[in-house]
């Protein structure tokens, strides 16, 4: 399960153990009445006109009900019921009062009906409780909101109502949500609105799942009842209930299914007593080195294996079967292939098992009782920590990334503000006009459309050309968001738990003792350094942080105070005015790191950006955003200690390791050189030509060409052949002229036999090397006619346009 998802409701088991539901037992002062009471009581409590229709219908269902509950074993009625096998039937508890009646061919339809009917009115009335699994299946197709609500408690759905039309967030719908789950709730553990415990209406959302309902409004019921102080004072919302807290190290290392007991007791061991002094995320990262990545791998390949001492090809196979780790890649056809890659956190698992061996070395000097036993050569020795290769690779892969986003980052910039604008621009137009009416803006044309059971405030419209529904709300909420997230990323640097964590208090005013100037600052809690520092804001800075302060305010113009969960630690901050905070179902909450990641991919996917290896679309982290953000400001001149404070980092080479390396740099330098090597030579070689050596110049690249090829000697350069250019090694020969050049080459031959059988030997040895010359450029076009075809190294206008 993920916590706090929109389209569910997690309830871990801690929190059941924190919160039990109220029991339900087989006797309270209603159920255990007796026949004449019980009927004059439902009579009487249903509030139907004595001799009426209704009042008939209702005496003569409850005669029948009563009477087959009558026949059942039991003290009270819900024992009765609950024997009837009616409850555990679910939805075939029909067939049974059916069956009943048919054995007492007294059956029809209509008196099963009314036998339907006075069950609902038995259970508002309290006299039997069904399960909660009961009136979500078998009870499902009942009308129990209305009777439950005359009946049960009239002052308390109305309250609960008018809280609901209310409140903005929720919907005519998520009304009859609430009202529908909370009179289930008091139908299965009786009493009124105010007797109705968190337990409760965990254990509803619980069955409810169960049986495949949805229960993204369990937040906005669970909302309603906490305001209405049903369940006390200080109670959190439903959140922060039900979102799972750190486990222990039992259920961290359980959840790998270690066969061997004893070395899964030890890793337990090991972890509680290395707990106090580490963090939960490297608690949960040692659970998963030991015994996902090394013990569970071991038991797999070699089962019954009980022991840490490893013979040396069992580690050494280990070892090898860490680099390598099996995932799913997607062709661009969209087909799934399983391929092996290299394991990138390698070296830190490996460095952790050598921690653990080695501890458990140093432990057994101190109590050799528990963890002498344990100690065994370690299978990883020193050599196999060696981080210089992969420090350079890692240091390559990041600076490739680095380089690839830096030049595209004003496209997204610029993509995501349009992004921004236009859905603004298209909210503002839809309001405006009615339902079934055409309004354009943003360069669309769409058409507002009426959902019943959507909130006034809710502006859904529909694509002509498509027919697609879309909320433009919700599109104006994500642009809005995408657009303050990278520019508060790309212009601060601040690692994304920073980004979530600032608040109206980051904002901090510093008067330059010098001047009295007042400078803007922002304020960044401690994170991963735990070291606080202060930026300062700039002009589009502060309009952005301007823009999301304008936009989270209340109504009653302050910054609401919302409780955040620390994404490492799992625990729950103290209310505080963050800035990134947005309403979710109908509790407001600060937007998590999921969130963002959806929110860059949404407008990377605007862009059309597509990675240079594959041509699948780019994909930006907020961590490329402070890479890029330390690689620019250090490359425009800031110095790199500057930037260390900056960014937050204790050491200056972690600065330099963010900082990509361009080949630009090493291009300036070279140019640099060029140009100081330039100033030594005599100017009268880099002085502008004339327009007649220009001509000339020109003019011999028209005059070298000739009837088999085109002369390559140098400009101003004389024919060192006496214009013999066949045999010339500078000729280089015409592929569309071979015919001629072969017709030359059958001459000489011709010639060559003439001259000997005349005997004039004196131009054999001319002709013999014309010949020669022929031969070679005949042969250096065939060669270049069989060579493979090159590939183009520069961009294609498509590679580009990516």
């Amino acid at each position: 399960m993920t916590n706090g998802g929109e389209r569910g409701i997690p309830e871990p088991p801690s929190a059941r153990r924190r919160y039990p539901p109220r029991p339900v037992g087989v006797h309270w002062p209603v159920t255990d009445l007796g026949r004449a009471e019980v009927l004059d009581l439902v009579v009487v409590v249903s509030g139907e006109p004595v001799g009426s229709r209704r009042w008939s219908e209702l005496r003569q269902g409850l005669f029948l009900l009563l009477d087959w509950l009558g026949e059942q074993p039991g003290s009270s009625w819900q024992e009765r019921f609950v024997e009837s096998s009616a409850d555990a039937s679910r939805d075939a508890w029909v067939a049974l009062a059916r069956k009943w009646l048919e054995g007492r061919e007294e059956y029809s339809g209509n008196r099963l009906a009314l036998m339907e009917r006075s069950l609902v009115a038995a259970i508002c009335a309290d006299v039997v409780r069904p399960s909660l699994i009961w009136l979500f299946t078998g009870g499902k197709h009942l009308k129990l909101v209305q009777p439950m609500v005359a009946i049960r408690d009239p002052t308390g759905f109305a309250e609960l109502s008018q809280r609901c039309s209310q409140d903005p967030h929720i919907t005519p719908t998520g009304t009859s949500h609430v009202l529908s789950r909370t009179a289930v709730v008091l139908a299965a553990k009786g009493g009124t609105i105010r007797d109705v415990t968190i337990g409760d209406y965990l254990e509803v959302l619980e069955v409810e799942r169960r049986v495949g309902r949805d229960v993204r409004q369990g937040s906005a019921g669970f909302k309603m009842l906490r305001e209405m102080g049903v369940f006390g004072p200080g109670v959190p919302t439903l959140r922060e209930i039900t979102s799972s807290g750190q486990r222990s190290a039992e259920d961290l290392v359980d959840a790998y299914g270690l066969v061997c007991r004893p070395i899964r007791d030890l890793l337990v061991e090991y972890l509680n007593e290395r707990r106090p002094a580490i963090d939960y995320t490297t608690l949960v990262r040692l659970a998963y080195a030991l015994a996902g990545c090394f013990w569970s791998d071991l038991e797999r390949h070699h089962p019954g294996i009980c022991s840490l001492r490893l013979p040396t090809g069992v580690g050494t196979a280990w070892k090898q079967r860490l680099q390598r780790r099996e995932t799913i890649q997607k062709t661009p056809q969209g087909t799934a292939t399983p391929i092996s890659i290299e394991r990138i956190s390698h070296l830190d698992i490996s460095s952790l098992v050598r921690a653990f061996y080695l501890d458990l070395a140093e432990w057994a000097l101190t109590d050799p009782e528990r963890f002498g036993k344990w100690v065994a050569p370690c299978p990883i020795g020193k050599a196999d920590l060696s981080r210089h290769k992969a420090n350079r690779r890692r240091k390559a892969r990041m600076d490739a990334r680095t380089r690839e986003r830096l030049p595209v980052l004003p496209v997204l910039v610029e993509t995501t503000n349009r992004w921004r604008r236009d859905s603004a621009a298209l909210l503002a137009a839809a309001r405006e006009v009615a339902a079934g009416e055409t309004f354009s803006a943003g360069g669309e044309t769409l058409r507002r459309v009426h959902r019943p059971h959507a909130t006034v405030d809710r502006i859904w419209v529909e694509d002509p050309a498509t027919g697609d529904q879309r909320l433009l709300n919700r599109e104006e909420d994500h642009a809005f968001w995408a657009w303050a997230v990278i520019e508060v990323l790309r212009l601060t640097g601040v690692r994304v738990e920073e980004l979530l964590e600032l608040s109206h208090h980051s904002l901090v005013e510093y008067r330059l003792p010098t001047s009295g100037e007042l400078v803007p600052l922002l304020q960044i809690a401690p994170s991963k350094s735990d070291t606080e520092r202060l930026l300062v804001v700039a002009p589009d800075l502060a309009e952005v942080l301007e823009a999301i302060i304008r936009r989270v305010r209340d109504e009653t113009g302050s910054v609401p105070l919302v409780r955040a969960r620390d994404h490492h630690e799992l625990v729950w901050m103290p209310p505080s005015p963050l800035l990134f905070q947005r309403v979710r179902g109908a509790e407001r909450h600060r937007i998590n790191v999921q969130f963002i990641s959806n929110l860059l991919g949404a407008a990377i996917a605007r862009t059309g950006l597509a990675d240079q290896r594959d041509g699948s679309p780019l994909r930006f982290t907020p961590h490329d955003f402070r890479r890029i953000f330390i690689t620019d400001v250090i490359r425009n001149g800031l110095p790199p200690h500057i930037a260390q404070i900056i960014a937050g980092h204790q050491n200056l080479n972690v600065t330099m390791g963010y900082k990509a390396v361009y080949p630009e740099e090493a291009i300036q330098a070279h140019l640099a050189f060029l140009a100081r090597r330039r100033a030594l030579r005599p100017s009268e070689e880099y002085r502008t030509p004339t327009d007649e050596e220009w001509q000339e110049f020109l003019g011999h690249f028209e005059r070298r060409k000739v009837s088999i090829g085109t002369c390559a000697r140098a400009f101003g350069t004389p024919c060192v052949h006496e214009h013999a250019c066949v045999r010339c090694s500078m000729l280089w020969p015409d592929d569309a002229q071979r015919e001629r050049l072969a017709e030359i080459r059958n001459s000489l031959v011709a010639r060559i036999t003439e001259a000997k059988h005349e005997g004039w030997l004196g131009e054999v040895e001319g002709l013999e090397l014309s010949l020669a010359g022929a031969e070679s450029k005949l042969n250096e076009i065939d060669s270049r006619a069989t060579r493979p075809v090159l590939v183009e190294l520069r961009p294609t206008p498509a590679h580009n346009a990516r």
